[in-house]
């Protein structure tokens, strides 16, 4: 059992990370460096040996490994990532990055997304040097850089230039599963992520005839770039369903009594109410545009008109996905993949899978967990190349009406104490014997 100084320091550490700064704006703009410095202390705090490791200068990585008392066993990945998305001070009730503990919640850009989970990994790991405790499998802890954005001067780096320090292991864990989602009928549900749709985001560039804006043009790059957007704005794609997804339908139709009607999805969804928000996003490929640019003069009709879209596919959909691109952005426009990542699958009858569920369920023994799949990505991806695969298991307690999926990315992000506490016990619980 993780002691008491494991519950005040994952605090401590959660609000120390939040205070550095490693705001990821893309294009490189990022320095993860002091934050690595501060994971790799802790680390050798417990008496490993971390390793930093840099593509880019400044964008730094953490890796290090605690060796397991079964040498037959598998290897498992704990990994996080210590870059944060942008924030505004102006839209903040608290800074951003002060880290403040105020009635028992700590805010601060990463409090959910992920330095959270960064902190529990460290506080389980110092916990377990304390307590002369070794885990069954050797675990290896990373710490990665450049989550959000490319991943080139993170996981990526590691896995293709380091695939050594990862040797053995199978099976990973990190963000995005483990929370609590409050349904609004008193239930508590524990979704853990077993799978990840795949990252296809798109450039659009659409070519015509420069001119001037009072002449008639038939050739408007603009407008050809317009239609197509429009076009893939506007269109449905299909029902698609991956055996993690029918396992979240089939698991939540049980919990809440209803027959699980595949052949009528989205009217199960309807009848699924608020829980249907943890499937919705993951039944369908998707592609939503984002970004226009054209142009540099109002009575200029420029040659050239450019636009990206998010584009998300499921495991086994990125074929559709291209051929409906070509066919919504149609013979005046070209696309192409600014960035491309798989899509993610995993065994929900695994022994891990397993495992993670009786932990929830050990500190939590009124929720309901279920598997679900992740709209979005995550390092997981990078890893992969490597063999792993990747479950979305960073466990939290929340209160009723605390949004966590709403402050991923959000203005106020902030996580409670007891929830960073709730996790501590949960990760020490399940990676002991995973």
């Amino acid at each position: 059992m993780a002691d008491q100084q494991a519950l005040d320091e994952v605090v401590r550490f959660t609000s120390d990370l939040i205070r550095i700064d490693t705001t990821n704006r893309g294009g490189g703009d990022c320095q993860e460096r002091p934050a690595a410095e501060y994971a790799a202390e802790q680390l050798a705090g417990a008496g490993l040996e971390p390793l930093m490791l840099e593509r880019t200068e400044g964008r730094t990585n953490v890796v290090a490994r605690i060796e397991g008392t079964d040498p037959s066993a598998d290897a498992m990945l704990v990994h996080g990532h210590l870059d944060v998305v942008p924030a505004e001070a102006a839209d903040w009730s608290v800074h951003p990055f002060s880290g403040e503990v105020r009635d028992g919640v700590v805010w601060g850009r990463g409090a959910v997304d992920m330095k959270n989970m960064d902190a529990m990994i460290m506080a389980v790991v110092r916990s377990w040097a304390r307590q002369g405790v070794r885990p069954r499998r050797d675990l290896v802890i990373a710490f990665t850089a450049d989550e959000e954005a490319s991943a080139e001067d993170g996981s990526g780096f590691l896995a293709d230039e380091h695939p050594e320090l990862f040797e053995g292991c199978t099976e990973g864990i990190s963000e995005s599963g483990a929370f609590t989602f409050h349904d609004g009928a008193g239930r508590q549900i524990y979704p853990i992520a077993a799978g990840e749709r795949g990252t296809g985001w798109l450039k659009l560039t659409a070519r015509g005839r420069a001119g001037h804006g009072s002449k008639v043009n038939k050739e408007n790059a603009v407008t050809r770039l317009a239609a197509a957007v429009t076009r893939i704005g506007e269109h449905e794609w299909p029902l698609r369903l991956t055996p993690t997804v029918r396992a979240a339908l089939a698991e939540l139709a049980a919990l809440y009594g209803i027959e699980s009607d595949l052949s009528d999805v989205d009217g199960l969804l309807e009848k699924l109410g608020p829980a249907a928000k943890l499937v919705e996003a993951t039944v369908r490929n998707s592609a939503n545009p984002t970004m226009l640019q054209a142009g540099y003069k109002l009575n200029v009709i420029p040659g050239e008109a450019v636009a990206y879209v998010d584009g998300r596919y499921l495991p086994g959909g990125e074929d559709e996905f291209r051929a409906t691109l070509d066919l919504l952005t149609g013979p005046d426009v070209d696309w192409e993949f600014s960035h491309r990542e798989v899509a993610l699958q995993a065994p929900v009858d695994s022994p891990t899978y397993a495992g993670m569920r009786a932990a929830v369920e050990e500190f939590a023994p009124e929720g309901y967990v279920v598997p679900y799949c992740m709209s979005g990505g995550t390092d997981a991806k990078q890893f992969s190349r490597l063999g792993i695969t990747g479950y979305g298991f960073a466990p939290l307690k929340l209160p009723e009406g605390f949004d966590y999926q709403a402050l991923f990315h959000g203005v106020d992000e902030r996580v409670p104490v007891e929830a960073l506490h709730f996790g501590v016990r949960v990760l020490d619980r399940f990676l002991r014997t995973a």
